[in-house]
């Protein structure tokens, strides 16, 4: 048998394996808890002076962009009204009455019907009305 002398030597042997075997396994602490507070912080400075960075480029890229398609809106508004413009001065030069004015500016008359001369060539063949759909 064992006297308690023994017993006592093994209680105090045998604890120092197992907590050995729990420093094994206890999980390591990360790299940021055995950095100082001084470093830590430092870090987070950085972080979000980096994050501000980004933040207002891209702030000043939504910026430029919505800059753009205004000025683009802008451009499209003044060719629409040219447009509109450009089509009602079309619609004017096309109506009779002012090409009925301008010819008279030019000094020009209706063609009577008597004193039109038509020529007549004797192997003209007739040349059909072109269709519409084909392109020349």
């Amino acid at each position: 048998m064992y006297s308690l002398k023994d017993r006592n030597i093994t209680l105090q042997e045998a604890p120092s394996r197992p907590i050995r075997a729990a420093k094994r396994r206890r999980p390591s602490h990360s790299f940021f808890f055995s950095l100082g507070p001084v470093t830590l912080c430092s870090i987070s400075v950085l972080l979000i002076a980096l994050m501000a960075i980004v933040y207002l480029n891209q702030v000043g890229q939504a910026l430029a962009s919505n800059q753009k398609i205004q000025q683009m809106h802008a451009q499209q508004m003044q060719l629409q009204r040219q447009n509109q413009d450009l089509q009602n001065s079309i619609a004017t030069e096309q109506s009779p009455e002012y090409i009925a004015n301008q010819a008279k500016q030019r000094g020009l008359v209706p063609a009577d019907a008597n004193s039109v001369q038509v020529l007549v060539i004797p192997h003209l063949h007739h040349i059909a009305q072109p269709d519409e759909n084909v392109q020349p």
